[in-house]
């Protein structure tokens, strides 16, 4: 048996975790799978969900900030590992925000990847974050991440790619860079999995969900939100629709597409995203409600019996930040496969 240890820089609340721990392969008899050494992250409900649903010998909740220094004052004992994965923070490089890239606040954490991955040289990790890292700051933020994480340790075979969930099987419009880098010593390299899934539709991912189903409380709409969504049809929002005046958005500047927008029923979700107030809690394309927080973990792919902590609101957040777990296995299945030696249905292209 070959086990991989896995830590994780700000974990989420599992997503991708999740998919490690799912994610399982064989050849001639042995089988090659991931256990979870370690996690981390500064919100403490994340934290509390990612102990109640994943088997983890620590997770350390702790802003990133201070972690290295706790470590090196034996505040902080890391468990042995030999793979790595984080999603680091995106708000700084996402299409909806001011673009600030390494100028702002969250820009410039995924250089505490890069220390991990210089002090402990793992087998081999995964970076994920959104498509818009690709352009910001006219792409040269996206180079300098590349050539820190392609020259870290003694030096990775990088993998990147755009991936389009909703191509996987994901039900879910959710693209997403996916950075796969495997030890040059190792002379391995990651293929991009082939995207030949069947499409899974919003309609058909939140069918059947249980009654008693957690984290499945409606959200309780103003009246006006439920008359302005009596007027808005499946697949569109506020700023497309024929609404009455009184019940228009008075909003200047961009108009967000995503806002107060119905899902199409017969296609994938558009985007679930952690932030935003209202108007961004994506709509049921029939009912005049925003979705409960089940449904959005529905198509985030986790498990009905995976159980968020924390107040409705940070749930929503939580769902929205993590990576989709089906996506997640995919990629770590992928990975496996690769150390395995088994060949698998793949595509040249990189982004």
């Amino acid at each position: 048996m070959v086990k991989f240890r896995l830590a994780e820089f700000f974990c989420g609340p599992g997503g991708m975790g999740y998919g490690a721990g799912l994610s399982r392969v064989k050849k001639n008899n042995k089988i090659f799978s991931i256990e979870h050494a370690w996690a981390s992250d500064y919100d403490l409900d994340t934290c509390n969900t990612y102990k109640k649903n994943i088997k983890t010998k620590k997770v350390f909740c702790e802003d990133v900030k201070n972690f290295f220094k706790k470590v090196d004052n034996k505040q902080i004992i890391l468990p042995k590992f030999d793979s790595f994965a984080y999603g680091f923070p995106c708000n700084d490089f996402s299409n909806v925000g001011e673009h600030l890239g390494f100028k702002g606040k969250f820009g410039p954490l995924y250089t505490y990847g890069v220390e991990l991955i210089n002090r402990y040289q793992p087998k081999w990790f995964v970076a994920e974050n959104v498509g818009g890292i690709s352009s910001s700051n006219e792409g040269q933020a996206f180079k300098k991440i590349l050539d820190d994480l392609k020259n870290a340790g003694d030096g990775y075979n990088l993998t990147t790619h755009k991936y389009k969930f909703e191509e996987y099987g994901i039900p879910q419009s959710r693209h997403r860079i996916i950075i796969v880098g495997i030890k040059k010593q190792l002379n391995l390299f990651f293929k991009v999995p082939k995207p030949n899934y069947k499409i899974i539709s919003a309609k058909e991912a939140l069918s059947n969900i249980p009654l008693n189903a957690k984290n499945n409380e409606l959200t309780k709409n103003s009246k006006q939100v439920i008359e302005r969504l009596k007027y808005i049809k499946p697949g569109k929002s506020a700023f497309n629709s024929d609404i009455p005046k009184n019940l228009q958005l008075n909003v200047k500047g961009a108009k967000i597409s995503q806002i107060y927008r119905r899902l199409d029923p017969n296609k994938p979700s558009y985007t679930i995203t952690g932030s935003g107030g209202g108007g961004t809690h994506v709509y049921h394309w029939k009912e005049n409600r925003a979705l409960t927080n089940r449904e959005r973990a529905r198509l985030q792919t986790f498990p009905d019996d995976f159980v968020f902590e924390g107040s409705k609101e940070s749930v929503r957040k939580q769902i929205g930040m993590a990576v989709p777990v089906k996506g997640a296995k995919i990629i770590f299945d992928s990975i496996l496969k690769t150390f395995a030696g088994i060949v698998y249905p793949a595509i040249d292209e990189k982004f």
